[in-house]
C-alpha cells in the first residue's frame, strides 16, 4: 500500500503546473519532458545536464520580457554608480571617508530631514559610503551576488528588486534608528539574497544552495559590528524576499521563465510604496 507522499504528484521545478514522475538523476529535482536532457548517465535537468532545452518560443518571450543578458550591465552599473558617488564624496569633503562633504549632507538617509520633505534621501543613500571599507566589502557583495542572480533572472526582474529591497531597506533603517545617518547598499545587497533565498527554497540555485547560510552569517555580523544598520538589513533583505514572492506570484508562476504581467507589476508597486509608507509613518511619529 502506497503512502501519502508516494501518491502525492510532483510537478517540474521549471514549470510548476506540470505534473511528472520524472526526476534528474544528478540533483532530484522532478522534471517534464520539455526539460530532459538525455545523457549516458541518465536523464538530466538542463542545469545538471548543461543544455537548455523546452519551448523555444516560450523561452524567448520570458527573456525578452525580463530583459535577459549575461553581461552583468545592472549589476556593474550599480557598482559604477556608488563608486562614482564616493569619489565626490571625497571630494566634496576632503577627507577620505567622505562623511563630512556637501554630498553626505544632502544624500545620506536621516529621518528629521526626510520629515521636512527631502523624500530623495530614501533613494540616494543607497548609492553612499562611509568610508573606502565599508564601500568596498558592499561592492564585493554586490558583485559575488548580483551577477548569478541577475544572470537567472534578467535585468527587468533584478532591477525590480533591487529598487523595492532599497526602499525598504531605507524603511528599516529609518524604523531602528529614525535620527540616525545611514548611507550604503547593503540594504538592496540584502534585498538580493532575500530573493536568492526564495528562489532556492523553490529549489532553483542560485547561490549554489547556500543563501540561508550566507544570509545568518551576514546578519550576525550585522549584530556584532558597531555602526551597522541592522534596520537597513533586516529591511532589505524582506524587501528582496517580498519582490521575489510577487514575481513567481506566489509560487503559482516561474520566477525564471514567467512572464512580467501587470499583476507583478502592481504587487512590486504595493511593495515599493509600502516601504514609503512606512518611512513617512515613521518620521511623521505614527509609527
Amino acid at each position: 500500500m502506497s503512502s501519502p507522499e508516494q501518491t502525492q504528484a510532483k510537478v517540474c521545478y521549471r514549470h510548476p503546473r506540470t505534473e511528472t514522475a520524472v526526476s534528474c538523476s544528478n540533483c532530484e529535482r522532478p522534471i517534464c519532458t520539455d526539460c530532459m536532457v538525455f545523457t549516458s548517465v541518465g536523464i538530466k535537468c538542463p542545469e545538471c545536464g548543461g543544455t537548455p532545452v523546452g519551448a523555444k518560443k516560450a523561452a524567448t518571450r520570458g527573456r525578452t520580457a525580463a530583459f535577459r543578458g549575461t553581461d552583468y550591465i545592472v549589476t556593474r552599473a550599480m557598482i559604477v554608480i556608488c563608486v562614482a558617488v564616493y569619489v565626490l564624496q571625497v571630494a566634496a569633503a576632503g577627507d577620505i571617508r567622505g562623511t563630512t562633504g556637501e554630498v553626505f549632507r544632502e544624500a545620506a538617509l536621516f529621518g528629521p530631514f526626510v520629515a521636512d520633505g527631502e523624500w530623495w534621501r530614501l533613494v540616494t543613500a543607497g548609492f553612499l559610503h562611509a568610508g573606502p571599507i565599508h564601500l568596498f566589502f558592499n561592492m564585493l557583495m554586490l558583485w559575488w551576488f548580483g551577477r548569478p542572480l541577475e544572470e537567472l533572472i534578467g535585468r527587468g526582474r533584478f532591477i525590480s528588486i533591487y529598487a523595492v529591497s532599497l526602499l525598504a531597506g531605507a524603511a528599516g533603517a529609518l524604523l531602528i534608528t529614525p535620527t540616525g545617518a545611514s548611507v550604503g547598499a547593503s540594504g538592496a545587497v540584502f534585498g538580493i539574497l532575500g530573493a536568492g533565498l526564495v528562489l532556492e527554497r523553490n529549489r532553483i540555485p542560485v547561490f549554489g544552495r547556500a543563501a540561508l547560510i550566507v544570509i545568518a552569517f551576514n546578519l550576525a555580523f550585522s549584530f556584532v559590528l558597531n555602526n551597522v544598520s541592522v534596520g537597513g538589513h533586516v529591511g532589505g533583505l524582506v524587501g528582496g524576499m517580498g519582490a521575489m514572492l510577487v514575481l513567481s506570484r506566489f509560487g503559482r508562476g516561474h520566477a525564471v521563465y514567467g512572464r512580467i504581467g501587470a499583476t507583478e507589476l502592481a504587487g512590486l508597486v504595493v511593495l515599493a510604496l509600502a516601504s514609503v509608507a512606512v518611512s513617512y509613518a515613521r518620521v511623521r511619529g505614527l509609527a
